[in-house]
């Protein structure tokens, strides 16, 4: 078992990963702080986990509660988290009852946002079932929903207690999923590890092939990333940012086209490449090192054209980001290869590179 530990001043965990960990019902219950729980998973992955997990919770002795989502960044709304909120109400959960998000980065994100407000705060687990939330939604404490004006503007910060992430999850899901998870992988190369850009250009063959080692290590690297710039800015006031490479481009492309349309790591891996575009306009970055990215992102089966929204479009769009400071977009741009930054594109620019 590879263990990584986010090593934050008030609320430190684990992220344990390895296979087979959803046989291991002691990795759950020895956090408990009362014998009852709360399982939040949607239509695909309770079948396939939920049910197992319940029922060896129950034989552990510990009263479930099963709250079952639909499925599809389209439901990561308020309605839906009502839906959450009114099963724990009905079910008369306490204090100390503990939510377990069972799922990928939309179930992780309305769960752990469900957790921080309930009762004001109650406790909550993460088991994410899919590559991109193992290696970005399920670390850090960020929750939230999403509003039609604007992806994730509805949340808080608010840290689980474990995150477990079962390798064998990852068998039975869908190869477009696997892709969008690989593109916040690049992107921990990309913004601080060169090496591990590096690594990923010499191993993305394994991990599409889900070679269980290749999976772990990727896994474990991209949570060492992110664990060490979430312990230095919890919060996101500095350099936590910089974990935001593509998003502001791929959010709008998801609030652009629908949320759903694209999947959330297709649209963070076009904004990436949009990024390091803008970069070689603003002469920092390489054509060299632009078509290196291009062509992983392409191995890693991922669309590297982002769709044509116009400009005004685009521009109303990325107005809605998180880091808008001072009537401003802020994007994250790359000096070079694993070396990231956070700075304004004029409007000029950003019609060249939109256009």
């Amino acid at each position: 078992m590879r263990t990584v530990r986010v090593e934050l001043v008030q609320n430190p965990y684990d992220i344990l990963i390895a296979p087979g960990l959803l046989q291991q019902p002691e990795l759950v219950t020895a956090l408990l702080p009362q014998r009852r729980v709360a399982i939040v998973s949607n239509t695909t992955v309770a079948p396939l986990y939920g049910t197992a997990l319940e029922a060896s919770l129950r034989e552990a002795g510990i009263d479930v509660i099963s709250i079952v989502l639909p499925d599809g960044e389209q439901h990561k709304h308020f309605d839906t988290l009502n839906q959450v909120l009114d099963a724990l109400l009905s079910q008369h959960a306490e204090r100390k009852t503990t939510l377990i998000a069972l799922g990928g980065g939309v179930i992780g994100d309305m769960t752990g946002f469900a957790a921080a407000i309930y009762l004001r705060g109650i406790p909550f687990i993460q088991i994410p079932t899919t590559l991109l939330a193992q290696v970005d939604s399920s670390v850090g404490g960020k929750t939230g929903i999403n509003h039609p004006l604007g992806k994730n503007m509805i949340g808080a910060f608010y840290q689980p207690k474990r995150v477990l992430a079962d390798i064998d999850t990852l068998r039975t899901l869908p190869e477009r999923e696997l892709s969008a998870g690989l593109a916040e992988v690049i992107k921990y190369g990309l913004i601080d590890d060169l090496p591990f850009f590096e690594w990923l250009e010499a191993n993305m063959e394994a991990l599409r092939a889900r070679d269980g080692e290749a999976l772990a290590y990727a896994i474990e690297r991209s949570c060492q990333n992110k664990a060490r710039i979430v312990a230095a800015d919890e919060h996101e006031t500095g350099v936590r940012a910089l974990l935001n490479l593509g998003h502001t481009f791929g959010h709008a492309i998801e609030a652009g086209l629908g949320y759903g349309s694209w999947l959330h790591g297709e649209a963070v891996g076009a904004g990436m490449l949009l990024a390091a575009r803008a970069s070689q306009l603003l002469g920092d970055l390489a054509q060299a090192d632009v078509a290196r990215i291009e062509q992983l992102l392409v191995r890693a089966g991922l669309p590297v054209e982002a769709p044509p929204l116009g400009i005004e479009k685009w521009l109303s769009l990325m107005a809605q980001d998180k880091k808008v400071e001072a009537g401003k977009v802020r994007f994250v741009l790359l000096k070079h290869l694993g070396q990231a930054y956070i700075g304004p594109l004029d409007a000029s620019l950003l019609t060249q590179l939109l256009h």
